[in-house]
């Protein structure tokens, strides 16, 4: 599913599982939320994640933020 598909309902949020490479899908949807800013990803949209905090980010500027928070720098 893409964002110009219509399906019928609302969006349906999915839950993943994180890998270094890819990720696999544990609930069905088709979005995911940036665990910083709570913005929605379209999965075909995903491109930046944690493996070991297993969260999501919307950009890459987000996800230099948000490691370098945790990491003290």
């Amino acid at each position: 599913m893409n964002r110009f598909d219509r399906g019928i309902g609302p969006a349906k949020e999915a839950r993943l599982e994180y890998l270094h490479s890819d990720y696999h899908v544990v609930s069905p949807g088709s979005f995911v939320r940036c665990a910083v800013t709570g913005q929605p990803i379209p999965l075909d949209e995903l491109k930046y994640w944690s493996v070991d905090r297993q969260e999501a980010y919307a950009s890459v500027e987000i996800a230099l933020k948000r490691h370098q928070e945790i990491n003290g720098r």
